[in-house]
């Protein structure tokens, strides 16, 4: 005799619905196993529904709402899931050792998780917290809004703190060209390929106006040279969470020494790079290891930086943000328009644009330069 299952399409398997559309499987995990990830996903679902609801997560409507779960956790990128889960990870535990629940979190309960976090945490560090709590909260179906106890709370940490912010310090052509004279002259050999790619990392960090994370991920397919210079495809980027990407394009440079796409070309050429990564990691020997991190990144501007004795404004900060801020700021200085401006930097707010623009302002307008001085 057929069991009351029989007949039941096993999970993954299409059967045809109301008005020709596929129905959902069902989640039939007495019979059939269920990986890990499934079972996570179906738990959040289960954690998701109202409780005089919760024994739908066992089927089709459970099903439904964990794969718009998986879906809601690609919405970010992996690097912003990363540092949301570990924030996420701090907050619970903390509500663990304070004997309350942290989802949903109660505003007062939030508020004062931010202020015990203020001593070692600035203004970053806690919207940063913020977001990954209301992050969490959404995801598991739960309305957030900012709530006056978060935000009047906030505020007053923030007040009380007045830690100046320090911005990374914008490296123009004048920065550019002392680091590049750190990375000293081609001797050959294995010997010479770390100062090849440190210099062809700078020139198109700073002309392709790039993020670190963006320098990074750059493979050889993604490079295409021009009878006029280059053309870089941005896969991914920060503001571009759907995945649709950019062509970046760079020119020739005036001069050998400071052109970019020459010390891009020579850097591939020398290196025997063809594929995969365009910027590796190196040892001390000179062999290429696996692709560069944007620690790596770092790492290098600050010997290189060292090696030039080049230091920053006092209130700045070094960074590899200061390609990027550089070289905005540079062209504002000659004269670029806001519309150039934003389509090279990829910048989709017209206040983040500007910002670079009064800091360009500031240093070609001040009227100092009118006194008999």
């Amino acid at each position: 005799m057929p069991s009351a299952s029989a007949g039941r399409p096993l999970p993954g398997h299409p059967r045809a619905g109301r008005r020709g559309t596929a129905a959902l499987p069902s989640a039939d995990t007495a019979t059939v196993p269920v990986d890990p990830e499934t079972q996570r996903l179906l738990r959040l679902a289960r954690e998701a529904l109202p409780p005089a609801l919760a024994h739908l997560a066992d089927g089709p409507l459970g099903a439904a709402i964990a794969k718009a779960i998986g879906h809601a956790e690609r919405a970010v990128s992996p690097a912003t899931e990363k540092i949301y889960q570990d924030d996420w990870a701090a907050f619970h535990l903390w509500c663990i050792d304070q004997g309350v629940p942290s989802l949903p979190a109660a505003p007062v309960l939030v508020a004062g998780y931010l202020a015990a976090r203020a001593e070692s945490l600035g203004r970053s560090g806690l919207r940063l917290i913020l977001a990954a709590i209301a992050h969490r909260h959404r995801r598991a179906g739960l309305v957030w809004s900012p709530d006056p106890a978060i935000t009047s709370s906030l505020r007053g940490i923030l007040r009380l703190q007045r830690r100046p912010v320090q911005p990374a310090a914008a490296l123009t052509s004048t920065e550019i060209r002392l680091l590049l004279g750190a990375c000293g002259d081609d001797p050959g050999g294995r010997a010479g390929l770390p100062g090849l790619r440190d210099r062809a990392l700078l020139l198109i960090g700073f002309a392709g106006c790039l993020r670190r994370s963006e320098l990074v991920a750059l493979d050889h397919s993604d490079v295409r040279f021009t009878a006029e210079g280059l053309v870089l495809r941005i896969r991914h980027a920060k503001g571009d969470q759907e995945g649709k990407g950019a062509d970046v394009g760079i020119t020739r440079g005036s001069g050998a020494g400071t052109c970019p796409v020459r010390a891009l070309e020579t850097w591939l050429r020398r290196a025997g790079i063809a594929y995969g990564a365009i910027f590796p990691r190196l040892t001390a020997a000179g062999t290429i290891e696996g692709r560069l991190t944007g620690n790596g990144v770092w790492k290098i501007l600050r010997r290189r930086a060292a090696l030039a004795g080049l230091t920053v404004p006092e209130g700045e900060r070094l960074s590899p943000h200061g390609l990027r801020a550089g070289c905005i700021t540079e062209a504002y200085l000659h004269g670029a328009l806001d519309e150039q401006v934003m389509a090279h930097a990829r910048q989709t707010d017209i206040t983040t644009t500007r910002g670079y623009r009064r800091r360009a302002k500031t240093i070609a307008a001040s009227p100092t330069k009118l006194l008999d001085l």
